[in-house]
């Protein structure tokens, strides 16, 4: 596979020779290429498939914040958060491996997907835009995206020239967790050379709810699982409760630089990005093996890790080489190439924690901590390497490309709380794509076909009893017989090479009924192998409070998805409406074992027979599933004064249930999203109120989650102080109710609610 991968870097040296070649020597005029995320010639507001595409205006002027929080409030679209520093996306449902975050098109080889307390490591900062693709339209990105990818775009490789100077500082400040950020960004065309560079420094301490938000689990066990478990039930009862989250804060220092050239022969270009952050785990499991009651007190791990700080330190360096050459012949239009060196390291750690909360946590500070203390570090790797090109076989009356993607990726976990052995995970992807117009009719097709490769290992121990006295004369010998029986225990490893073939199509058809109304219907087959850690993962996984068991005999999940989308979009008035049925066979799934298991395992484990640690056991299992759901909104604009103001509401709901009637756990409710924007020339007011139902179809030993409302509010300002400059000043306010709010997705949603009240500014100079 190696050899493979040294072979595209070749390949991109000898285009990058082309190019230079082409410059010299001269080239034909050619139109201009358009160039974005999707293997199809298509911007992705075109595409039939229902989608959102959020500006990056839009994130300058609003809280730092994890990307799930960041597109949750677009139907469809929701958030499985583990405190602020964490929030993994959630489309129509779909969860975990099943959607993939990327970057410029590419999937970022971050460890999210290793467990929930992990981030997905992306820079936010000066970013062009975030795209949202769900539904058959995920297939044009990446393999297994059952449930849609979320593309964060920005121009660290430029493919046009910049035409002028752009420089621009900023400042960031927080009240919830008293944080704050610094940012600059820079871009000129030097001789030729267009030079990008970003770079944003974060400091958030740990953030503030109301009081008694917190519940915990030990209390929660005490309550009806049928009972509603809404905000007021439960204030009176935790007054106690701290209003903060300990270890909740994050510190994040995130760089980029990228260099390229462009032409009419194409562009070439190379960056070099860096992310490294430190954060607390707001919430460790019980049961913590070696610590504690040694019979399986369930209280044992929460009195040994009082007044210890729980904490991980991430550093992600990523190396791109992108590039297109432009042939403009008969057959070949382009080959788009590019080469992805991704390394990734995240380190949990165990330290005393300081008396005060919010005192600042510098990452020097925390290695000084955690000297000395017993529990080693935990050490989660990923390093990948990906290449691939695309050619452009385009022409006049319809768009078309292949495609070949090659992908090498390694992941490890190391010392005291590795779950999993290092597993290895290699996939080769040939993909075609056209789009074209057939009568009144838009079509859009593409198939791939992956062939995957799994190498991992699954250890457990096996015990021999062996006793020390062979005979034993008298019966009243007996209990000391078992007291001189000991036992041996011996590590066993069987090892794995798993192959997977996947094949998935996708096609939508859309048409327009009249010059304002738009109907599009999509239809997908997609499969996805399973994911390293569903196969081998074999361990106490302590942010989840869970033993997790993988399944080497997990099948390949199977998609059929079917959406329609009907949408209306008029002078002043626009609307949309999606609906979508989701049939996955052998969906995997995590299933806990129940109460009564869970107390028989504690006797085993009182008797040294269990070697669970007292967490709750949770196998990976597969059943057939049905997703089917809706999002719709609309929305009116007024003209007021000498500006606009829109009115606009959206609901989205999705019911997820197994074959034999029993609902898929941690799916969010139904929501309503009101929106009151009012925008002039250099003005723009936005209040929204978010309004999350109550989830009441909850899984096998799930419970139920209270509804909440989320009102928050965004004024921003552009002041010109000069001809080529200017100030833009953003005031912000989220939760502005203070609402005790649980996220129904998070594995902690009792333990670890979301963030209270926050208001904040930022300040931009542009020049």
């Amino acid at each position: 596979m190696k050899l493979k991968f040294h072979v595209f870097v070749l390949t991109s040296i000898i285009f990058t020779q082309l190019t230079i070649a082409q410059k010299v020597f001269g080239a034909e005029e050619v139109e201009e290429v358009v160039v974005t995320a999707s293997f199809v010639d298509q911007n992705l507001s075109d595409l039939d498939n229902p989608i959102h595409v959020l500006d990056g205006e839009d994130l300058e002027t609003s809280a730092t914040t994890s990307l799930g929080e960041a597109i949750d409030s677009l139907t469809g679209v929701s958030i499985a958060d583990y405190g602020s520093a964490i929030g993994q996306p959630i489309i129509r449902g779909m969860s975990g491996s099943r959607v993939k975050v990327l970057n410029n098109g590419l999937v970022t080889r971050d460890v999210s997907f290793l467990g929930p307390d992990h981030m997905n490591e992306v820079d936010l900062n000066n970013i062009e835009q975030i795209e949202i693709v769900r539904g058959p339209a995920s297939l044009l990105y990446s393999n297994g995206a059952i449930g849609g990818i979320v593309n964060v775009v920005d121009t660290t490789i430029a493919r046009e020239d910049f035409e002028e100077v752009k420089f621009v500082v900023g400042a960031e400040t927080q009240s919830v967790n008293d944080g704050d950020t610094q940012n600059f960004h820079y871009e000129n065309n030097i001789g030729g050379i267009n030079l990008s560079l970003s770079f944003k420094d974060s400091e958030f301490g740990v953030y503030d709810v109301p009081n008694g938000a917190v519940i915990h689990e030990e209390e929660h066990h005490d309550e009806d699982h049928d009972e509603e478990h809404g905000e007021e039930e439960h204030e009176d009862e935790h007054e106690e409760n701290l209003g903060y989250i300990a270890n909740s804060d994050l510190e994040s220092e995130a760089s980029r630089i990228g260099l390229s050239t462009t032409g009419d022969w194409g562009y070439v270009g190379v960056s070099f990005s860096n992310i490294e952050s430190l954060y607390g785990i707001p919430f460790h499991g019980e049961g913590h093996e070696g610590h504690g009651d040694e019979h399986g007190d369930e209280h044992g791990d929460e009195e040994e890790h009082e007044g210890e700080r729980i904490f991980s330190t991430t550093d992600s360096e990523r190396l791109d080489l992108r590039g297109s050459f432009n042939f403009n012949n008969s057959l070949v239009q382009s080959v788009d190439y590019y080469f992805r060196d991704s390394d990734y390291a995240l380190t949990e750690q165990h330290a005393e924690e300081e008396e005060h909360h919010d005192e600042e946590h510098g990452e020097e500070e925390h290695e000084d901590e955690h000297e000395g203390h017993d529990e080693g570090p935990t050490l989660f790797t990923n390093d990948a390497q990906e290449a691939g090109f695309i050619v452009d076989l385009s022409q006049d009356t319809f768009s078309q490309k292949f495609v070949v993607n090659m992908t090498d990726e390694d992941s490890a976990i190391i010392g005291h709380e590795a779950f999993m052995n290092p597993a290895q995970n290699e996939e080769t992807t040939m993909g075609y794509y056209l789009s074209t117009d057939i009568a009144s009719f838009h079509l859009d097709f593409g198939i791939r076909h992956d062939r995957i490769n799994k190498k991992g290992s699954v250890s457990h121990m096996h015990e021999e009893e062996h006793d020390e006295e062979e005979h034993h004369d008298d019966e009243d010998h007996e209990d000391e017989h078992h007291e001189d029986e000991h036992h041996e225990e011996e590590m066993e490893t069987d090892y794995f090479d798993m192959d997977h073939d996947t094949t998935s199509f996708a096609l939508s058809i859309g048409r327009d009924l009249s010059d304002e109304i738009h109907f599009s219907f999509g239809l997908a087959n997609m499969e996805r192998a399973p994911s390293v850690v569903e196969l081998f993962m074999n361990g106490p996984h302590f942010a989840t409070g869970k033993y997790e068991v993988g399944n080497t005999s997990l099948d390949i999940e199977k998609s059929k998805n079917v959406d329609m989308t009907l949408s209306f979009e008029g002078d002043s008035t626009y609307a949309f409406a999606s609906f979508y049925k989701n049939d996955v066979d052998n969906y995997i799934y995590l299933l806990d074992e129940t109460e009564e298991e869970h107390e028989e395992h504690d006797e085993e484990h009182e008797e040294g027979h269990d070697d669970h640690g007292g967490l709750t056991l949770a196998n990976y299992l597969q059943q057939d599933a049905e997703f089917q759901g809706f999002e719709f909104e609309f929305g009116k604009t007024f003209e007021l004064g000498s500006g606009e103001l829109l009115l606009s509401f959206g609901r989205d709901a999705v019911s997820a249930k197994f074959s034999d009637g029993t609902n898929i756990p941690r799916i969010n409710p139904a929501r309503n999203i009101y929106t009151i924007a009012y925008s002039e020339e250099d003005l723009n007011l936005k209040l929204s109120l978010k309004d999350v139902d109550e989830q009441k179809d909850v899984g096998i030993n799930e419970t139920a989650t209270g509804g909440y409302q989320m009102l928050d509010l965004k004024l921003a300002k552009t002041f010109n102080v000069g001809a080529e400059s200017e100030i833009l000043v953003s005031l912000f306010g989220n939760n502005l109710l203070d609402k005790a709010a649980r996220n129904h997705s998070s594995f902690v949603k009792n333990e670890v609610p979301l963030p209270g009240r926050n208001y904040g500014v930022k300040f931009s100079y542009k020049f």
